[in-house]
Order: C-alpha cells, then structure tokens, then sequence
C-alpha cells in the first residue's frame, strides 16, 4: 500500500534518453517508463501509469529497483522481482506486476535501438 499511497519516480522525465510503453488490454492499464542513461547506468526513472493501484505501486516499486543498476539490470527485472519486493501482489493482480517490468525492458530496448 506504501507504494500506491506514496509513489516514488512518478511523472515525466522531460530530458528522457528513452521512452517505454505497454499497456494490457484486458484491463485497459498502460505503463510509460521514462529513462536518463549515463555511462550505462539509469541514472534516473519516471513513469506514468494509468491504472488500478497494484499497477502503480508495481511501477512505483519497479523504478525504485532499477535506478543505478546497468541497462543490462534493468532489462532483466522480472514481474516475480516486483511481487517479491512487494511482499506479494493477489493472483488476479500479477499481470500488473509484468506492465511494469515489460515497460521498463521496452524503454531499455528504445534506448539501444536509438543509440
């Protein structure tokens, strides 16, 4: 609940080297992740989701995971990671966890396509 009630890397990264979007289309919630890389690090993250609070907090939690971490971490962040980190998520719930991971492996695929 932490992490939906006080979410951490929320909004845009106006100088952003790669952006990243997903969305679910069973349940209609998107992710955009937003990345600043230096030296192959994140150096900084923001996302904005549009979604029920699992799927905040899954982002939330998720930018949080992988900032200072190699692009090569961060593209390796799993949803099984999140939930863990979360302390679990309710079953019905777990596909928010992958929009999260997904989004941050999609800005991270942008960013070495473009470089």
């Amino acid at each position: 609940m932490d992490h939906f009630q006080n979410p951490r890397n929320a909004g845009e990264l106006a100088d952003a080297d790669a952006v990243g979007s997903v969305g679910d289309p069973t349940c209609g919630d998107v992710t955009k992740v937003y990345l600043k890389v230096v030296d192959g690090k994140v150096a900084d993250i923001r996302y904005k989701t549009f979604g029920c609070a699992a799927a905040i907090a899954s982002s939330s939690i998720a930018t949080e995971m992988v900032k200072n971490k190699t692009l090569e971490e961060a593209a390796s962040i799993t949803s099984e990671d999140i939930v863990d980190a979360l302390h679990g998520l309710p079953p019905e719930k777990i596909h928010c966890s992958r929009l999260a991971a997904n989004a941050i492996r999609a800005a991270v695929e942008k960013y070495r396509a473009d470089s």
